[in-house]
């Protein structure tokens, strides 16, 4: 009996064409930091090594980051399927300049925390793991923004939590279990509420990509339905814990300053700046209706966010608590512009995140020079710093200038857009809680240079008698493992206050392509949608 073959179409469920060359830059930043972790975990006896090991791999990603960005940049949305499955059969990576931009910053930003460490971090602190769990949060992370998948999202959130909590109790003191225990509670809770929503989005559509969740939540009769409306309800809460916004933020200052000073560099910078980006991503492309019949709920829960970290920031006397509720301030600033939800408005919560995530890493590494200098985090202990190092006090006042959102540097130009865009949507309450917080994180910000750098000396003595530096600060204060990220990270401060066209234009194209996302969609479906 003859034998017959029957050929099928798999066009809709694969990609039959060969992957670009360049595409590959999409897995690139996984790659790198998976490999280098797993590198300077088997070094990690050798702590001279490690550290050359881990911070070479740093300068990898970012050049896979920027080569990435620009790829991005010249030929749109880039998309890569695991098998070449299409979603919502296959799992997909998919990345626009949203993510590109945050993924290039927050390798940024890690390898100058990689360079820090060099100083900052002992030999007991390179054996237990600094280097490799460094990495793979940054594997978590760069994953995050570069997914396509809601479940994959809730997969590289967990990548980055475990890392992180490897980093809070390096050490092993008292204090960083404590901490860590708090930190672990809430982020627990909040991953378990992400999962719940992701399952039941998936019971709703029988897909979790991305694209495919946009054009068929598009299609619902009603997209604020019932069901619709716990799930975004459930998002909003999961995200809010993870970027830690009112009221549910309690664990960040309680945490944040007890591991070490680049530890809680890299947590400031980077991890509440993913749950803000997560925000965006579900509630501007995955559901836009949700967002707007909740952006009341959200413009309140961003004033209160807003106004509580600026206030608590005001109350605190030792830096990194205060620099904690700084953090918070500043994500009050990002949800003010999904509350907004205008292309103006998320361009300015782009923008900002971008900022935040610079300024604020500089900012806790500033703080570990001035326990270095001073012998202390508590304000009261400090003083006369100023006379010690002119230099390094000018770095500290153009950072405090820059948080408080004040020209010419960083801060500004995101803060204008999103009051510009509060006032455009009628929005006045929201534009004056951002302004009013930016006024009283001046006031916090200039408390804690006239204490530590300007007066004479700590309370209780002499003005003018000069602080001591230990002996073994003033070796570290010689080296350039601590000068040049704050170097690098505040140069960034300035540039993108003096030229802020090319952020701001990235921050547009991002909340573009969010607001109108047919090339994201095509991107992943091609020519079918």
């Amino acid at each position: 009996m003859a034998g017959s073959s029957v050929s099928a179409d798999l066009s809709a469920a694969m990609i039959t064409s060969p992957v670009a060359t360049g595409d590959w830059l999409v897995v690139a930043p996984s790659l790198i930091t998976i490999l280098g972790g797993s590198l300077c975990l088997m070094l990690r006896k050798n702590t001279d090594l490690q550290p050359k090991a881990g911070i070479g791999f740093l300068v990898l990603l970012v050049i896979a980051n920027l080569a990435l960005l620009v790829r991005v940049l010249d030929h749109g949305v880039i998309t890569m399927v695991m098998g070449n499955w299409l979603p919502p059969f296959g799992i997909a990576f998919t990345v626009d300049a949203l993510g590109a931009t945050l993924s290039l910053i927050g390798s940024v930003v890690a390898l100058c925390a990689g360079i820090y460490g060099v100083a900052s971090v002992d030999n007991t602190g390179r054996r237990y793991g600094f280097y490799p769990f460094l990495l793979l949060l940054m594997t978590g992370v760069c994953g995050a923004f570069l997914t396509g998948d809601i479940f994959n999202l809730y997969v590289w959130f967990e990548v980055l939590l475990i890392s992180s909590y490897g980093l809070l109790v390096l050490g092993n003191d008292r204090i960083q279990l404590d901490g860590a225990v708090k930190y672990g509670v809430l982020n627990l809770i909040g991953t378990n509420l992400f999962l719940i929503a992701t399952g039941l989005l998936y019971g709703i559509f029988g897909t979790l990509n991305m694209a495919d969740l946009a054009m068929k939540v598009k299609l619902l009769e009603d997209p604020a339905s019932g069901t619709l409306a716990t799930v975004a309800a459930l998002y909003f809460l999961a995200f809010a814990m993870k970027a830690a916004a009112f009221p549910v933020n309690f664990w960040l200052p309680a945490s944040y300053h007890t591991p070490n000073v680049v530890v809680s560099a890299v947590f400031a910078g980077l991890l509440t700046k993913v749950g803000v980006y997560a925000l965006i991503r579900v509630f501007l492309l995955i559901l836009p209706e949700s967002r707007n019949y909740m952006s009341d709920l959200i413009a309140g829960v961003a004033i209160a966010t807003l106004l509580t970290g600026a206030i608590g920031a005001l109350a605190q006397s030792e830096i990194r608590r205060l620099l904690g509720y700084v953090v918070i301030a500043g994500i009050g600033s990002m949800l003010a512009g999904v509350a907004v939800g205008t292309t103006l408005a998320v361009s300015g919560a782009i923008f900002y995140a971008v900022h935040s995530i610079i300024v604020m890493t500089a900012l806790y590494m500033a703080s570990g020079v001035i326990n270095l200098m001073g012998g202390s985090y508590d304000l009261r202990k400090l003083g006369g710093l100023y006379q010690k190092n002119a230099a390094f006090a000018a770095v500290f006042l153009v950072l405090a200038f820059a948080v408080s959102g004040l020209p010419p540097f960083s801060g500004f130009w995101p803060k204008v857009m999103l009051v510009d865009a509060s006032l455009d949507d009628g929005r006045t309450f929201l534009g004056a809680a951002i302004l009013l917080s930016g006024f009283l994180t001046t006031l916090a910000m200039g408390r804690v240079w006239i204490y530590a750098f300007w007066r004479g000396g700590p309370e209780g003595t002499p003005d003018g008698q000069a602080v001591e530096i230990t002996p073994g600060g003033a070796a570290q204060l010689s080296g350039g493992a601590l000068w040049l990220p704050l170097g690098i990270l505040t140069a960034l401060v300035v540039y993108f206050g003096l030229q802020p066209e090319w952020m701001m234009e990235l921050a547009t194209r991002g909340a573009s392509g969010i607001a109108e996302p047919l090339g994201y969609l095509r991107s992943v479906f091609g020519g079918q949608v």
